[in-house]
């Protein structure tokens, strides 16, 4: 059986680092995070970007699965000239 985890994006990533690392030192099988922000728990407090958060964690860890269940569509709107 695979087991994977959830680690939600709201550690400044000194912290972060750490539970990124430990899931794999545990043996997940995969790692996912996500763009949320409707959980009223965490309103105010600092709630991290998915992709930025995956990119450290991709460069911070070496055999863990990573992943996103939920990602902010942002739309892109070039500059005028």
């Amino acid at each position: 059986m695979r087991l994977s985890t959830v680690i939600l994006p709201i550690y400044p990533w000194a912290e972060g680092k750490k539970v990124w690392q430990r899931a794999e030192e545990l043996d997940f099988h995969a790692a996912y995070t996500y763009d949320h922000l409707s959980w009223r728990s965490f309103r105010d407090q600092p709630w991290f970007g998915a992709v930025p958060t995956l990119g450290a964690a991709a460069a911070s860890t070496e055999r863990i699965r990573l992943g996103t269940l939920v990602t902010s569509v942002k739309p892109f709107s070039p500059i005028a000239a």
